[in-house]
């Protein structure tokens, strides 16, 4: 687990706790009540962190790297996803992900921003910032839903449209303005989760 600076006392806090476990599993000396007191120092030293973040500690927890993705909340909170690709104008944009699922006994359309856990997955995924198929590949599955009348759920995280020359080329500001229409006018429901960035109009 990769720690931030405003989270160093957590992770010495951490380290303590793991210490004395493991000194326990070796020798059998019985620590139960010291790293009983560490764990509820800890407990309450992360209640009293997160509740006075300052802006820019919210933004470094929004883009904390070990946050889940859409597809581990799709894999934890959904069974039997089918992935659908492309957006049947240009090709496929692999930071958009989406597909049918069941959730808690409901068949559902789940689309989201994807980013990589590491340099050559980011690269894969654009970093989570779509161009203009991704929006279009998004609208295409939103419709399909609406089509077999199933309800949506969208996981939000991506830090706005990617803003290259190709995507601009292929409409990326038509794209993102004709997504916002047409999902003012479903007729299923819709529920929007931000779990991490929500920058720009391509959130």
């Amino acid at each position: 687990m990769r720690y931030l600076d405003f989270e160093r006392p957590i992770e010495d806090l951490d380290r303590m706790i793991n210490e004395q476990e493991d000194y326990t599993k070796k020798t059998g000396v019985e620590m139960g009540n010291e790293i009983e007191t560490l764990k509820r120092k800890r407990h309450q030293l992360i209640r009293d962190t997160f509740y006075h973040l300052t802006p820019y500690q919210r933004i470094q927890l929004a883009r904390h790297p070990d946050r889940p993705y859409c597809l581990d909340y799709i894999r934890l909170l959904t069974s039997d996803f089918v992935e659908l690709h492309g957006d049947r104008k240009f090709g496929e944009d692999p930071a958009i992900v989406g597909g049918f699922a069941n959730f808690d006994g409901t068949s559902v359309m789940v689309i989201g921003h994807q980013k990589g856990r590491d340099t050559e997955e980011n690269i894969v995924r654009n970093f989570g910032m779509p161009n203009p198929e991704g929006f279009r590949k998004a609208l295409r599955l939103m419709e399909t839903a609406e089509r077999f009348k199933k309800p949506i759920i969208s996981f939000i995280d991506s830090a706005g449209a990617y803003p290259g020359i190709g995507g601009e080329e292929r409409g990326q500001a038509e794209a993102i303005a004709f997504n916002l229409m047409r999902m003012s006018r479903l007729r299923v429901p819709i529920l929007v989760v931000v779990t991490g960035e929500g920058g720009s109009g391509g959130a």
